[in-house]
């Protein structure tokens, strides 16, 4: 009965995430509410750690400005990502994102993450493919705090904990209940059938505007 109750503590922590706006520019939002557990983490720092597949991307040089505007917090592994690299070309991201106390809930923990589609290859039929980004995994690091043993595991993690304390802190993951196992991403992509139509629309047009600077340079440029 004991450990029922132990494992339905531990179980109290929930996780949801959801994708704000439409198209290939969106804001990844992480809420998590830590419920019964929420008691005794005052003090500490909570995070979610997610894995993004290649058909998703952060990019660092925005995320560089949000963090300098104290906008936002995470680190990339790894840390240099090719932006243009098609989904094809690309790899996994691991995302540690830190999160910030919701002021309408004291166990609730909340933050958002601008992310980006890549281009994915033609496809025959449907005009969209799915991207699956699976549930994030909590993360607390606590300096001066004694987590239960029962709900809180350590976590392989490096990286320096944002908590009010400085010292050495280590990262532990709880078992908790995700609101939705998975998210569904979809991002819109071109059609096969369209390939011919595309390039001949693609050298018409780069052979008019050619023709218009060559044609403005011959006119207006200054030669000696």
């Amino acid at each position: 009965c004991v450990l029922l109750d132990v494992q339905a503590a531990c179980q109290d922590a929930t996780v949801a995430q959801e994708l704000l706006k439409e198209g290939f520019h969106r804001d990844l939002l992480v809420k998590v509410e830590l419920g019964a557990l929420g008691e005794d983490v005052g003090g500490c720092a909570v995070a979610a750690r997610t894995r993004l597949p290649p058909g998703i991307y952060v990019d660092p040089y925005e995320l560089a400005s949000l963090q300098q505007h104290n906008l936002t917090k995470a680190m990339l592994i790894p840390d240099v990502i090719d932006v243009e690299a098609p989904e094809y070309l690309a790899t996994d991201l691991l995302v540690l994102l830190h999160m910030e106390p919701d002021p309408r809930c004291s166990r609730c923990f909340r933050a958002a993450l601008p992310v980006h589609g890549r281009y994915h290859r033609p496809a025959e039929e449907s005009e969209d493919v799915l991207v699956v980004l699976k549930s994030p995994e909590v993360l607390i690091c606590c300096c001066d705090n004694r987590l239960s043993a029962e709900c809180w595991k350590p976590a392989e993690v490096e990286a320096p904990c944002s908590g009010k304390n400085v010292g050495p802190c280590r990262w532990y993951s709880v078992t908790h209940k995700p609101a939705y196992e998975e998210s569904i991403l979809h991002i819109p992509v071109g059609l096969r059938q369209h390939s011919s139509l595309v390039c001949v629309v693609t050298l018409l047009a780069t052979v008019l505007c050619s023709s218009l600077v060559l044609a403005a340079v011959c006119k207006y440029g200054h030669f000696s």
